[in-house]
């Protein structure tokens, strides 16, 4: 790593993080003020940064210097700031942001030894970003993801580097908790319908992630947060934006399939407005959402304890679903699968009301009804 050496001496992790920090806080001033090379500085030492981190094809990365370099990132608050500052770097230096953020959120020191009288945190970035300090002068880890988030409205133009941190964060449960149960959450569903395509397509990959990665964590928060999700989540379910639409509701098919959803599962299609929401998407002008809807309106149909009011109104439209359903994308004459679940569905519709349901096993198995 010759390129570490000034004036005869090796820089060190430490003061690259140093050097960077100052140069990325100066870099918040009016340009008229700035010198014109901070941008420039900004670029080299993240490249540097992340050659001490990964690596190159002419050398491996030094375990110590590696763990310097994350424990200086940490005691210098500068990962929250270079989120705070990453529209103002340039479009490599950006990347490099990218890969420095989420080569330290894999990264854990091996072998786990003990460190100053403790013990190291599996992962010490992670544990870093998810937990707040209470020293006012010293930024918020978590609120990095807060920041990262926001992002998608306030600065668009680093929104595929943002959503990529973001994906790579959702992976340990604890960084996937604090936007979750986050009030920033909830400003998904306005960034997955705004904007531009490509926007739109990468806070929509952020959206599911966060909602399928952590099993168990988002079942306990759809049982917690069920009215105010779904109420939410149906306006993507009517949205204009065909892409929204479509990838709306094969999320939701996904989520309500889910063993780790059953509860949640069961809530949902105890609502005849879900039911009728879900009809109306089997009769959409596109057949791709057509299809998506079939996968949702199967779990109305298939559960043994529906409310009266989704029983109602099945019997009501009994007659035309029996009429609908045989002619429903007849084309997919060579899916087996499909083909059995549509009779299933005809034979549990046509049977309505006269005696108790008999649910093959493959249904039983795949979580859409209770053995």
């Amino acid at each position: 790593m010759s390129f570490l050496f000034n004036r005869n001496r090796q820089k060190t992790p430490q003061d690259l993080v140093r050097a960077l920090r100052e140069t990325v806080i100066r870099l918040d001033t009016p340009l008229e003020k700035r010198r014109i090379s901070e941008e420039e500085e900004a670029t080299r030492l993240l490249s540097q940064l992340k050659l001490i981190l990964q690596g190159n094809t002419e050398a491996e990365p030094l375990p110590e210097q590696v763990q310097a370099l994350c424990e200086e990132v940490i005691n210098k608050d500068l990962l929250p700031l270079l989120a705070e500052n990453l529209f103002r770097l340039d479009f490599e230096a950006k990347k490099d942001v990218t890969a420095l953020f989420n080569g330290l959120l894999r990264y854990r020191p091996q072998p786990l030894q003990q460190h100053y009288g403790q013990s190291q945190p599996v992962y010490p970035v992670v544990e870093y970003l998810s937990h707040d300090i209470p020293d006012r002068n010293r930024r918020n880890p978590p609120d990095t993801l807060r920041t990262l988030v926001e992002h998608y409205k306030y600065h668009p133009e680093v929104a595929n580097n943002c959503g990529t941190i973001l994906r790579e964060s959702f992976k340990h449960e604890s960084l996937a908790r604090v936007v979750l149960y986050g009030d920033m959450f909830w400003d998904f569903f306005d960034y997955v319908q705004g904007g531009s395509f490509d926007i739109a397509s990468d806070a929509f990959s952020t959206f599911r992630e966060l909602l399928t990665r952590n099993k168990k964590l988002v079942a306990e928060f759809l049982i917690d947060q069920q009215a105010e999700f779904f109420l939410r989540y149906n306006t993507l379910l009517v949205s204009s934006n065909y892409v929204t639409k479509r990838q709306s509701i094969k999320l939701l098919g996904e989520i309500l399939l889910d063993r780790a959803n059953y509860n949640v599962m069961l809530e949902y299609v105890d609502s005849p407005e879900h039911l009728k929401l879900t009809m109306n998407l089997l009769r959409d002008k596109s057949k791709n959402i057509q299809y998506e809807a079939f996968h949702v309106f199967k779990v109305f149909v298939a559960n043994p304890k529906k409310s009266k009011a989704v029983q109602d109104i099945l019997l009501k439209n009994r007659e035309k679903l029996l009429v609908f359903l045989p002619k429903f994308h007849e084309e997919r004459k060579d899916d087996e699968q499909f083909i059995d679940e549509k009779s299933f569905l005809m034979k549990q519709i046509r049977d309505l009301g006269q005696h108790p349901p008999h649910y093959p096993q493959q249904y039983v198995h795949s979580g859409m009804v209770s053995a």
